[in-house]
């Protein structure tokens, strides 16, 4: 099947008044014609932005909720259209961008676009072991796990440059 004929089965299928479907497309974010995880990703900054200032123990306790229920949301959101790892299911960037997030040293513009570059760096160009982890682990967890070992890359990537810059 073409990606375009992908992107109309997904689109057939999908139903954004369905709040599992919602969330999963990144509140609608994963839906745009044109680089749907990246945008996925810039839409996770306003959230983030919303909870950043939480004590670090419930921040992390909040990204594994976030994670496990991001399993479920792209796994029946994946069943529900009859995909695997659409393109436009875009949670598991939400994931990612937050972990990255976590990493830079203040809020700052600069820092926030540093971790959003490091991230969209990583997780477009799946390097090993991110790869592997995409084609061969299934289901929710493997459409959320490869992003978080992308997030894990790219906040060893910040971490050093907050050294360096």
């Amino acid at each position: 099947m073409t990606k375009q004929a992908q992107n109309r089965h997904f689109k057939q299928y999908l139903h954004l008044s369905n709040p599992i479907h919602f969330l999963a497309v990144g509140l609608g974010s994963g839906l745009s014609p044109i680089i749907p995880g990246t945008m996925g990703s810039l839409m996770a900054i306003p959230l983030w932005l919303l909870f950043y200032q939480l004590p670090v123990a419930l921040y992390w306790v909040l990204i594994v909720v976030a994670f496990a229920f991001g399993c479920f949301l792209c796994q029946k959101t994946s069943d529900d259209t009859h995909t695997h790892d659409s393109g436009h299911i875009v949670w598991d960037e939400f994931i990612g961008m937050w972990i990255t997030l976590f990493f830079i040293p203040h809020l700052s513009w600069l820092w926030i676009m540093i971790a959003f570059v490091a991230f969209r760096f990583f997780d477009m160009l799946k390097p090993w072991p991110i790869r592997w982890f995409d084609k061969k682990v299934a289901g929710g967890f493997g459409i959320m796990i490869d992003d978080v070992i992308a997030a894990i890359f790219s906040s060893l990537v910040v971490w050093g440059l907050r050294f360096i810059l």
